[in-house]
């Protein structure tokens, strides 16, 4: 998987995973290093487009909140953490931003992916199987019978 592939991995596991869990795996790393804003955590709208069918024509469904976020830490050299987050959750994009940024620094790189990355993709693998385990259960399989005219 290419760098950018990884990092966008991250990103996606990050912006998905809850506010509540992200604190919680965060507070593993502690104490963190020293960061300030290039952009503070901000809202803002965001077009969402969709397919008719999953794969025909894109259409704009319409327009979602979004909080961003831009740091960087106090190390050198200097390194950019983004955040990106649905909602209205400040923190939620700054936590994120941080874990970018730290996930791009060579001392803490193995750290974040064994504290924080692997168990939220752990999580939403396990969400995403029950999800889909709950949504098998209520299947319902139609049949027609032919008519025997």
């Amino acid at each position: 998987m290419s760098n950018l592939a990884q990092r966008q991995a991250w990103m996606a596991t990050l912006a998905k995973a809850s506010l509540e869990q992200l604190q919680e795996k965060m507070a593993g790393l502690e104490p963190l290093p020293q960061y300030s804003f290039l952009r503070p955590p901000e809202i803002g709208l965001t077009q969402v487009r969709g397919r008719a069918g999953g794969t025909g024509q894109i259409f704009n469904l319409g327009e979602m909140t979004l909080t961003r976020c831009v740091l960087k830490l106090h190390s050198q050299p200097m390194i950019t953490g983004f955040g990106y987050v649905a909602g209205r959750e400040h923190f939620h994009a700054e936590l994120a931003a941080l874990a970018d940024a730290l996930m791009q620094h060579n001392d803490w790189c193995e750290r974040v992916k064994k504290i924080v990355i692997e168990p939220l993709q752990a999580e939403a693998i396990r969400q995403q199987q029950t999800q889909q385990s709950q949504t098998a259960s209520t299947q319902v399989n139609f049949f027609t019978l032919a008519r025997g005219e």
